[in-house]
């Protein structure tokens, strides 16, 4: 490589193909990459794993076998060392213990306890900071949780399939029975499922639970089912439906108590209170940072309106239905799109 830039851009790439490794496992905490290298080559990297557990930097470390090449190593880090105390001790102090004399960050620390302490604190026990680097996909790495800590709110997705002709559904009050339309392929609804084990939890209204009756869990993927919410400010939903189970965790969310045996925990709406704020503010004291709404029409026109959304991922079908209920819309263009069998998976960001 010609110079240190392009080093520094090469070693930091491998940081973030490490922090990927913790997708889905490290909430509440940030997905981290670290990598240690010595004379251009890595002696040392790690990932954080799990909230509680070794931050990427202290596994770095710990991974060198000899220890003295650290007084002449850099450490690349994703994300700004920590400088607090946690489940576990500032990762920033060690760094400085250890005489690192050089440390490239990709991007700071936004979370209050952190917001760039970290690098004071190494360039204060002379270690040389470089930061910025990859600094778009490393804030991309973690845009969960930036957002949670800048916008005091979920990182908000919203998804939903349309037919070639601009239909969620058809009109399923013309015909009988209430089972699903379906608009994509098993390979989409495989997707689906992945998106479902990445995110924490996952929205739907009372008329897409009542029509679709929906589990909302992570069935064709590995990993954890994301906590169900349902809206239904009335409470007129059934009690029999798969929602309402007990087989995992599900919010409730509605202006009325009523006695039935729904196995969900009710959190009330209270009377003039926007249900969306209701919803936000209940899974920010939660400490959820992501949040996935899959319907129906009304719901995730609502969020749009609002500009309540930061993705939306939608597959366009190759069926048409003629008439039914339409589709959201939304007012810009797709930055991205990918095949699925019979569909077409378009991405919007809200930027």
């Amino acid at each position: 490589m010609e110079n240190q830039q392009e080093l520094d851009s090469f070693f930091m790439k491998r940081c973030i193909d490490l922090a990927l490794q913790g997708e889905g496992r490290s909430y509440p905490n940030p997905m981290v990459g670290a990598v240690i290298v010595h004379n251009n080559k890595i002696i040392g990297e790690g990932f954080h794993r799990k909230a509680g557990e070794a931050h990427a930097e202290v596994i770095a470390v710990n991974s060198v076998k000899d220890r003295r090449l650290l007084k002449e190593a850099t450490i690349y880090v994703s994300l700004e060392p920590c400088s607090h105390h946690g489940k576990t001790p500032p990762c920033a102090t060690l760094l400085s213990e250890e005489k690192i004399p050089r440390v490239v960050v990709g991007c700071v620390d936004t979370f209050s306890q952190v917001a760039g302490r970290g690098i004071e604190q190494l360039r204060a026990s002379g270690a040389e900071v470089v930061g910025g680097v990859r600094e778009e996909e490393c804030r991309e790495l973690n845009k969960r949780f930036f957002t949670f800590h800048e916008k005091k709110r979920p990182y908000i997705i919203l998804k939903w399939a349309e037919t070639r002709d601009g239909f969620l559904d058809i009109d399923r009050q013309a015909v009988k029975g209430n089972r699903p339309t379906w608009i994509t392929s098993q390979y989409a609804r495989r997707a689906v499922h992945l998106w479902r084990s990445r995110e924490q939890a996952i929205l739907v209204g009372s008329v897409t639970a009542l029509k679709d009756n929906p589990g909302l869990k992570v069935r064709d993927w590995s990993g954890a089912h994301p906590l169900r919410l349902v809206l239904d400010r009335g409470n007129t939903l059934p009690d029999d439906l798969a929602l309402f189970n007990g087989d995992c965790p599900t919010l409730l969310f509605t202006s009325a108590l009523k006695d039935d045996k729904k196995i969900a925990e009710r959190v009330i709406v209270k009377p003039g209170k926007e249900p969306t704020d209701a919803i936000i503010e209940e899974l920010y004291n939660r400490d959820i940072q992501s949040l996935i709404v899959e319907g129906g029409a009304g719901l995730l026109s609502h969020f749009i309106q609002r500009g309540l959304w930061d993705e939306a991922r939608v597959f366009v079908g190759d069926i048409e239905f003629g008439k039914g209920v339409e589709a959201p819309k939304l007012r810009c263009l797709p930055r991205g799109s990918k095949q699925f069998d019979n569909s077409i998976l378009y991405l919007y960001r809200n930027i």
